[in-house]
């Protein structure tokens, strides 16, 4: 079985705890970045003049050059290593976050919007740290064994979640909107210059990580590939995240907005929902290795999307605040589980030489769902209501959970099929 012959002939390079530590650690100041930038961005686009139909091209401008970003780190990290993009890619957040201070532009905002890959989320700690995510997973992957995969993609996802709940509370950096008269960039002003700080230091924190020179060197080595080791697992891929990323473009970049609009709260009550979530669902990130090592990887992942799927739709017929975010409370700690083993399971079953170009073309149709389907969110928010969106995300994601185990639950991880490889021989201790 091909699957079994992956496990046979790969050879794993000895895992340096001390180099996962630093991307753990610098995984978690990027998330306080992107966490408060959830909380303020779409708040403050909306007072300098953004409505629905312009914060939609917003998004999609961001999530289009987030997409080329990432495809493009991706492929190139795999020729030429993953460290530089661990150091660079975070200066720009913070480029952006100085601008975002200085000016409200909106044809700059655009510009360092898309470049920093700029307050596009919740805030809520949702594991994305920015286009060099790929390269990122496959640096993790490279110094762990298949053992410890899912365990340190746990501990990544508590780090964003430690991160974004130290990111909520900075909102509040930001006066009340209700009863100072100043101008937008006058309130806001600190908060995104607290951005730009952590996001640089996530980038410094990453210059300690150690990269073998020489290991993906060559006479082609600045020519991206596509993966052909891995097509049928891409292939796949492409199908599920298209799904799954529509979805998500439906009303991820929308929630602080949504909230906003629809219940009429600030920055500051949206920044302590969202801590509260993160510090609640750290256990939930933290239980993810239990779970799959249960029910295994395939099927806990496509049961956690089809719950969470099933939950937005009461969140967004709640009829106050506090009760839709005890609705978004539970649908997180939910979602908490299955987002590190996913991002385990693709760069652990891609081929070695392929990893990061795997981790981000498997996320490229995902990306450009995620950036066109704002348009109709915003179309339907401004013409129709705030509820419609959210309802259509539900089947969607449905749809995902579906499809995720039609496609894998015949393709367990390279930890399963070790486990099932020991019960076969007898070995296995009683």
């Amino acid at each position: 079985m091909a699957s079994k012959s992956r496990l046979a002939h790969r050879v794993r390079p000895h895992w340096s705890n001390r180099d996962v530590e630093i991307v753990i650690v610098a995984r978690a100041f990027m998330s306080v970045g992107r966490a408060l930038a959830g909380i303020v961005t779409p708040i403050y686009l909306a007072l300098v003049g953004f409505g629905p139909v312009e914060l939609s091209a917003y998004i999609l401008v961001v999530a289009g050059t987030s997409a080329l970003l990432s495809t493009g780190i991706g492929t190139f990290s795999d020729r030429v290593g993953r460290r530089t993009f661990l150091v660079v890619v975070p200066l720009f957040t913070g480029a952006a976050g100085v601008v975002f201070a200085t000016t409200g532009s909106h044809p700059l905002l655009f510009i360092a919007g898309a470049l920093g890959s700029f307050g596009r989320g919740a805030g809520a700690g949702a594991g994305t740290i920015g286009p060099y995510q790929p390269a990122e997973s496959a640096y993790v992957t490279e110094r762990v064994a298949p053992s410890h995969r899912n365990a340190v993609f746990g501990r990544l996802a508590v780090a964003s979640s430690v991160g974004a709940a130290i990111g909520g509370p900075l909102a509040l950096l930001v006066p009340s909107i209700h009863s100072h008269a100043g101008t937008p960039i006058t309130l806001f002003r600190v908060a995104f210059l607290a951005i730009a700080v952590v996001s640089v230091l996530a980038g410094v924190v990453a210059l300690a990580l150690h990269e073998e020179r020489g290991a993906r060197t060559g006479t082609h080595r600045l020519r991206p590939r596509f993966p052909r080791r891995s097509r049928w697992l891409l292939y796949r891929l492409w199908v599920t995240n298209t799904l799954n990323g529509a979805a998500v473009g439906m009303f991820g970049p929308f929630l602080t907005y949504w909230f906003f609009r629809r219940y009429g709260v600030g920055p500051g009550e949206v920044g302590v929902l969202y801590t509260i979530v993160n510090v609640a669902t750290i256990a939930s990130s933290l239980s993810a290795a239990a779970w799959a090592r249960r029910w295994g990887l395939v099927r806990t992942v496509s049961v956690v999307r089809v719950v969470q799927s099933l939950l937005l739709v009461p969140m967004v017929l709640s009829a106050n605040f506090e009760m839709a975010g005890a609705w978004f409370l539970v649908r997180m700690l939910i979602q908490r589980v299955g987002m590190p083993l996913r991002q385990s399971y693709v760069v652990g079953l891609a081929d070695p030489d392929e990893r990061a170009s795997v981790a981000a073309l498997s996320n490229l149709p995902s990306q450009v769902a995620t950036a066109f389907s704002p348009l109709l969110t915003g179309y339907l928010f401004a013409e129709a209501d705030l509820v419609v969106p959210f309802e259509i995300a539900a089947v969607l994601q449905l749809a995902n959970a579906l499809t995720f185990w039609a496609f894998f639950r015949r393709h367990p991880p390279d930890e399963e099929l070790a486990t099932d490889a020991v019960s076969e021989s007898g070995d296995a201790v009683p």
